[in-house]
């Protein structure tokens, strides 16, 4: 088995490519152990010292790491990534999706949402999913959506800048309802 690893903007993540489907559908963002009761592969990676989460896309891995250095954890990291496909385990037994929390909107705005998820999974997603993370809506109030990062984007000194000229330069092109895009 060979597994591809690139960098990503955010130099604490280390997108994975095992070269095979992680999750046949959504994503699944773990940001401590305490969170991997369903995983099988999120437990082997946290048993790695220095990481500090997990997220799992269609067929990528990213890592976040803590105060550890690459050189030092990634051949562990990509010895736990070719046990646990060895293994035959699934990723996540119980497949988790979307971001945290309830997503929130007035139904008179149902219309103006329905464009900003279309936006985000025809536009947006394809392009953070290659820098390994991850984008999902969470809600829309007077104007401002508000959006869940996860994977690479949590944290990434530059998801700042994708939200603000990126995803908002965007949503404000199509829907001049919208007039903010923060995060979540």
């Amino acid at each position: 088995m060979f597994i591809q690893t690139e960098a990503t903007p955010n130099p604490a993540t280390m997108k994975f490519l095992p070269g095979r489907v992680v999750l046949e559908e959504g994503t699944a963002d773990f940001r401590s152990l305490d969170e991997t009761d369903k995983s099988p592969l999120a437990q082997r990676l946290f048993a790695v010292d220095g990481i500090a989460g997990v997220f799992f896309g269609y067929d990528f891995i990213t890592i976040t790491k803590g105060d550890a250095d690459w050189q030092h954890i990634k051949p562990a990291i990509l010895g736990a990534i070719m046990e646990h496909f060895m293994s035959g385990s699934p990723a996540v037994e119980s497949e988790q999706s979307g971001a945290p929390g309830e997503e929130f909107f007035d139904e008179a705005d149902l219309e103006t949402v329905n464009t900003i998820k279309e936006l985000l999974e025809t536009r947006v997603r394809p392009a953070v999913a290659a820098d390994g993370g991850d984008i999902v809506f969470h809600g829309f109030k007077d104007g401002i959506v508000y959006l869940h990062m996860r994977g690479a984007c949590a944290g990434c000194p530059s998801s700042t800048l994708t939200l603000k000229h990126g995803i908002e330069n965007l949503l404000r092109h199509f829907l001049p309802d919208v007039q903010e895009v923060r995060a979540a």
